[in-house]
């Protein structure tokens, strides 16, 4: 087939096409007209229509009776005539007329449910329209909540690093008085010196505090710089337990996985992570007993542990030790703390792409069951560098 003879089929199929639909829309326009000519006229009312079609019929009836027996043969009112008179005029129209009240029922109730699902479909557009009004006016309080709660931990956030920033300057200055005060001691009395080291201390322990606090609140408010790069575990380690438990004689056992590639994280902010992990190993363990700092390669990870062997945490205290002010141990026994060093190891951490977390207990010693808090940190690759 030719390229014209295909234009000129295709031109053929489209007016087929068109004449078809032209078609439609015509019968459908008539049977619209129709419906409406005979609705205007009355001729779709069933109350009408159940008299006036069986009236019809009966008269219509009787005169082709009457009139069919009386041309054939003179009128003569015999059984064959009754009959079907009686059929024809009165027992058909009575059944048509039967039928079209029963239809006219039908379309009552129909009608009557129509109406009611209207009514029912209105009574819900209304309660819709008034859920959603309600729904939209307690979205806006809710937003209005929102902006008024962020707005009180803005001004939180921002009152803590004020009194926290103020609150250093004259500890600075404290500290280092107490520390001169402390070098020129030798002439003092014993109980006069004890009293000095104990003030020192716990200068040096409100100064930890205030910064701690101060750190936590920059970190919040995402004012706390995170510097990535590859991190090198064991010299960063090493440091670590050199200044948190070496000098406080405690006895360390190492164990590191062969040739563990560095870790991407913040090289100052994950140390002081290491330190707040062996510090607390450090206070909750015997002082006579070991602790194991280990690291090795978790898929993707690099998993840093420190393992002790001290009382461990219940399980029920574990999901919130890594919380605001959460600690494992209460009361008076209780070694000295606020709570803060675990959430604030968690947020950091988290800072970092990484993840902190406890098991408890690691060993099988029931006097002495002792925890692992374990770090994930990422393995440092070539893409992030």
């Amino acid at each position: 087939m030719s390229a014209s003879q295909k234009d000129v089929s295709e031109c053929l199929n489209c007016v087929l096409i068109a004449v078809q639909c032209g078609q439609k829309g015509y019968n459908l326009f008539m049977k619209k007209k129709l419906f409406s000519w005979l609705d205007q006229g009355g001729f779709l009312n069933l109350k009408r229509l159940q008299w006036a079609v069986p009236l019809f019929l009966a008269f219509t009836a009787l005169i082709f009776e009457f009139a069919e027996h009386g041309l054939e043969d003179e009128l003569r009112f015999d059984l064959a005539f009754i009959s079907e008179t009686l059929l024809f005029g009165l027992m058909g129209p009575a059944i048509i007329g039967f039928i079209i009240a029963w239809m006219r029922e039908l379309v009552s109730a129909e009608m009557q449910a129509v109406e009611q699902v209207h009514i029912l479909n209105r009574e819900l557009e209304n309660k819709v329209a008034e859920r959603t009004a309600a729904l939209e006016q307690r979205n806006l309080e809710l937003a209005r909540a929102n902006h008024e709660l962020k707005h009180l931990d803005e001004m939180k956030s921002e009152f803590v690093s004020l009194v926290s920033h103020e609150l250093r300057a004259p500890l600075t200055t404290l500290n280092g008085g107490l520390e001169l005060a402390l070098q020129h001691a030798d002439t003092l009395p014993d109980s006069a010196r004890r009293t000095l080291e104990t003030m020192v201390g716990e200068s040096n322990r409100l100064t930890q505090l205030v910064q701690r606090i101060l750190d936590i609140s920059r970190l919040e408010a995402g004012k706390l710089e995170i510097n990535l790069g590859p991190v090198a575990i064991r010299p960063l380690m090493e440091q670590a337990a050199d200044v948190m438990l070496i000098p406080k004689g405690r006895h360390v056992e190492w164990k590191f996985a062969d040739n563990l590639p560095p870790v991407w994280a913040d090289e100052i902010h994950l140390e002081e992570i290491v330190r707040n992990l062996m510090r607390n190993a450090e206070k909750y363990s015997p002082p006579d007993s070991t602790i194991l700092l280990c690291a090795c390669q978790q898929d993707e990870y690099i998993r840093i542990s420190v393992k002790d062997h001290g009382l461990g945490v219940p399980p029920e205290y574990q999901k919130h030790i890594f919380e605001r002010f959460g600690r494992a141990q209460h009361g008076e026994s209780a070694p000295p703390g606020w709570g803060l060093g675990l959430y604030f190891a968690r947020k950091l951490i988290e800072a970092q792409r990484g993840s902190i977390n406890i098991t408890s207990p690691i060993w099988q010693d029931t006097e002495a069951p002792g925890s692992e808090f374990y770090l994930l940190v990422p393995v440092a690759t070539f893409s992030e560098e």
